[in-house]
């Protein structure tokens, strides 16, 4: 079933998705990677306040290419979120909900997925200049020295996107291989 979803991702909307629900995604979400992220727990862990609001923020994994004259932003694919999963509890602790990426997660961050009425979307990895159309505005918001990773506040329409993890922390990758499994016997 697709959805169209327009962010911030409150935590009604969040507690909406089910595992495997194709969404289109418009609005305000932000990118980091393991450098940004690890930079953002850092700032937490001092009592400092984020260079963005992560109340119902979704933060997509993704360190983009330099835009072509012309164009909004480079290639915009989707890293590996595992990196991130060190830091993604810390993030949804202070309000992050939606996180996109690539791949598998760990226990723990689904555990704060549960928690946190969290929701984690799955981007074609592959599809970097097809997402990046999909994106309409880009302005760097912090860490500008990490270059790629820095923190960017993007305005995407439509960007569509898989359900891979939901809030009550029912999985995708697991549940589409037993379904698999059980129709090989």
């Amino acid at each position: 079933m697709e959805k169209r979803i327009q962010l911030p991702l409150t935590e009604e909307v969040a507690k909406s998705l089910r595992a495997g629900d194709s969404v289109l995604l418009t609005g305000t979400i932000y990118t980091s990677r393991d450098a940004g992220h690890k930079r953002m727990c850092e700032t937490l862990a001092r009592g400092e306040e984020l260079p963005f609001d992560p109340k119902d923020a979704t933060i997509y994994y993704v360190g983009p290419t330099p835009a072509k004259p012309g164009q909004v932003i480079g290639s915009a694919g989707p890293t590996t979120s595992g990196r991130m999963d060190a830091y993604a509890p810390t993030m949804m602790s202070v309000g992050a909900r939606g996180m996109i990426g690539k791949g598998a997660r760990l226990p723990e961050v689904v555990e704060a997925m549960k928690k946190y009425s969290g929701v984690y979307f799955g981007a074609i990895g592959g599809a970097g200049a097809l997402l990046a159309k999909c994106i309409k505005k880009c302005e760097l918001i912090a860490y500008e020295d990490l270059g790629a990773e820095a923190l960017r506040e993007l305005y995407v329409e439509d960007m569509p996107l898989v359900v891979i993890i939901d809030s009550e922390g029912r999985n995708l990758y697991e549940d589409g291989k037993a379904a698999y499994l059980s129709r090989k016997k």
